[in-house]
């Protein structure tokens, strides 16, 4: 069935899209008044994934306007018309348009990496890859949208009184499943950054220890039940690596300890900066800035530890959820800039990563002479 849709003519595949919209619209609009414009946005959104499988990116992506601008005008009120009169619903359109076009791009990106993977491995485990995948966006993306959207739709309800203490409360919840999300859509396009070859990095000096603690502190939600502890000297050398990209590689790794490691454990980032000849390329002081990212948790199984910057994979019995791209980020961000990353397992239990970079180094002292 979907290599017969997969091969139809660009034009049928256009009408397919127009009618399955079309038809599913209609029946929604004999309900109307018994459902919630909410239900009709989850049915929309259901027929748009169904046509991201089958079809080709166009089509869906048509698929998903002409979604929007259905349960625009015909379901959210006043009806027949593109006006939206309250912020709550503005929102809750703008998060179905993105999350049907996020469906769409990456449904059609991993049907690419299918097709490649065909030369290269059995079809049953590009299946597996295929489902995995899809199974883990489906709770990565639809658990804070579901947040976001009880909360509007407990804020909305003029029955019911909520004191100010609650509203924080919801706007709180909110905003931690707003930023869950944007997570996961700049793990997405970082991945297709490192796919297309774009990453080029911007060398500039970094205070790594700073930067540390501006990650700690993003993350204070997610580490509130571990201890965090950086390791740096006071006269920490300045390393001329890419700020942006180095945030996003200690921010992965830690985000990763913090969901992978129990309650109370420690997580310790330590910097320095030694001489290390194995590098081929070197500045013009031949200095190494090392990074290690430990935790004291559970570890990782020593058969699976090859595997874990590979795209998609995620632990075969973790309980956690993830689209399996963490980790397979920070690995592209540190080889982009010419730099090697290692994981094992400590001896007495947690898991230690070592980052090393081939870098420029400045004391701080010279850095009025800069």
């Amino acid at each position: 069935m979907k290599s017969i849709l997969r091969h139809t003519e660009p034009k049928s595949q256009y009408l397919i899209s127009i009618l399955s919209v079309t038809i599913v619209t209609l029946l929604c609009l004999l309900i109307r008044n018994v459902v919630e414009y909410k239900v009709v946005g989850y049915l929309l959104l259901v027929v748009v994934s169904l046509l991201a499988i089958f079809l080709d990116i166009l089509p869906v992506l048509l698929a998903a306007v002409l979604s929007a601008l259905c349960l625009d005008f015909l379901f959210i009120q006043p009806y027949y018309t593109l006006h939206i009169e309250s912020a709550e619903d503005t929102l809750l359109l703008l998060l179905f348009f993105i999350i049907a076009l996020i469906n769409g791009v990456l449904t059609n990106k991993i049907r690419k990496i299918e097709r490649e993977m065909q030369f290269k491995e059995a079809k049953v485990k590009t299946m597996q890859l295929y489902k995995t995948l899809l199974d883990s966006l489906s709770h990565e993306l639809r658990t804070p949208i579901a947040t976001i959207i009880g909360s509007i739709g407990t804020l909305q309800q003029k029955s019911v009184h909520l004191s100010e203490d609650n509203k924080s409360k919801l706007l709180s919840e909110m905003e931690k499943a707003s930023m869950r999300l944007n997570h996961q859509v700049e793990n997405l396009l970082n991945m297709s950054r490192l796919e297309s070859g774009y990453i080029q990095p911007k060398l500039d000096w970094c205070d790594l220890k700073e930067l540390t603690y501006k990650v700690f502190d993003s993350l204070s939600e997610e580490l509130k039940f571990h201890k965090t502890v950086v390791i740096a000297d006071d006269n920490l050398a300045l390393f001329k690596l890419d700020y942006g990209l180095m945030e996003q590689i200690i921010y992965n790794l830690v985000y990763n300890a913090s969901l992978y490691t129990p309650k109370g454990a420690t997580i310790e980032v330590k910097i320095k900066h030694q001489m290390d000849l194995d590098f081929e390329y070197h500045e013009d002081k031949k200095m190494t800035c090392v990074i290690t990212v430990s935790d004291d948790g559970n570890g990782f199984p020593e058969d699976e530890i090859d595997k874990v910057f590979d795209k998609f994979y995620r632990l075969q019995h973790s309980k956690t959820g993830g689209t399996g791209l963490g980790l397979s980020i920070v690995k592209g961000f540190v080889e982009a800039q010419k730099g090697k990353i290692t994981l094992k397992n400590k001896e007495k239990g947690g898991a230690i990563f070592k980052l090393s970079f081939p870098a420029k180094t400045m004391n701080t002292k010279n850095i009025g002479n800069e």
